[in-house]
């Protein structure tokens, strides 16, 4: 971890995820990506001193952050763990039940600012790319022994990627000679294997897939967003609760959107997802991509 303690981090779609949380006083709120606290510091304030707060995070530095900007109380619970354990967290504190759920699944800016797990395209920390470090193999570590058509397949399918084949046959035949070890040296290898020398400042860096890939695959995300969303989400909700879901990109969407058209336990309340105003964009670049979807528990 840097020796950083405050935030970088904007949280994206703000107004727009307090307004479809409908919070009141009193209620009982789980932030279940809850990073460096930015929504959860306002949803704090909304749901009051009656109500109780309950930040998870898979990135113990992200809930040192949040820990810095959430008043101290007894109501606000910071717990190590992931949104698919929370029915085992809500047993833990005495609880039945919670009235809203929020998810932001995108990467956190303090994440990408962590030069120690080579988030970053000029990291020069270990390739690492987990959010948690004491579970799972490291994306160095993966890369160093994966096949062609292994790595070839996480690009094409978590990163969706068009020179797929040829990036993966470039890291392979890299593994023995001449290892990746750093973001920096994933990043360079593959403006290399793609013949870029140069690009414009406000163009998108040739490795974004590879990264995004790559750290899909380390973190298992896509299989925990689903598996977060049947077994967390739904099941740690009362009837008539409300979840709200921001991603980041189209293969996080398209399993929120799926889990919400299972109409025997959800009914959506977003036709379409929300996006960012264009104030907000000009602001934080980041939030472009982000998509809101909300839906309700029945029964």
């Amino acid at each position: 971890m840097s020796g950083r303690n405050a935030a970088v981090h904007i949280p994206v779609l703000l107004r727009e995820v307090l307004r479809a949380l409908e919070l009141q006083p009193g209620l009982v709120v789980v932030d279940g990506t809850v990073g460096a606290g930015g929504h959860a510091r306002l949803i704090a304030g909304q749901i009051g001193d009656g109500g109780t707060l309950i930040g998870l995070d898979r990135d113990p530095m992200m809930l040192k952050l949040a820990a810095a900007v959430l008043p101290a109380s007894e109501r606000i619970i910071l717990k190590h763990a992931s949104y698919v354990e929370l029915p085992a967290v809500l047993q833990e504190l005495g609880l039945t039940g919670v009235d809203r759920v929020l998810l932001d699944l995108g990467l956190s800016s303090d994440q990408l600012a962590d030069e120690t797990r080579g988030f970053g395209f000029g990291a020069e920390g270990p390739l690492d790319l987990r959010f948690d470090t004491s579970r799972g193999r490291p994306a160095a570590e993966l890369l160093a022994t994966a096949s062609v058509d292994e790595l070839e397949l996480w690009l094409r399918e978590f990163g969706e990627d068009p020179e797929s084949s040829r990036i993966a046959r470039y890291l392979v035949g890299r593994a023995t000679s001449n290892p990746i070890r750093t973001g920096a040296d994933l990043a360079n290898g593959v403006a290399e294997c793609l013949g870029i020398k140069r690009r414009d400042p406000g163009e998108k860096h040739p490795a974004t897939r590879v990264f995004q890939a790559l750290r899909i695959a380390v973190n298992h995300e896509l299989e925990h967003v689903k598996r977060g969303i049947e077994a967390g989400v739904f099941q740690a909700l009362k009837p008539g609760g409300l979840a709200a879901i921001i991603s980041f990109h189209s293969l996080e969407d398209r399993i929120v959107k799926q889990e919400f058209r299972r109409t025997e336990r959800w009914e959506s309340i977003t036709a379409k997802p929300i996006v960012a105003t264009h104030q907000e964009q000009r602001v934080n670049p980041r939030s472009r991509s982000a998509k809101l979807r909300v839906a309700r528990r029945i029964g």
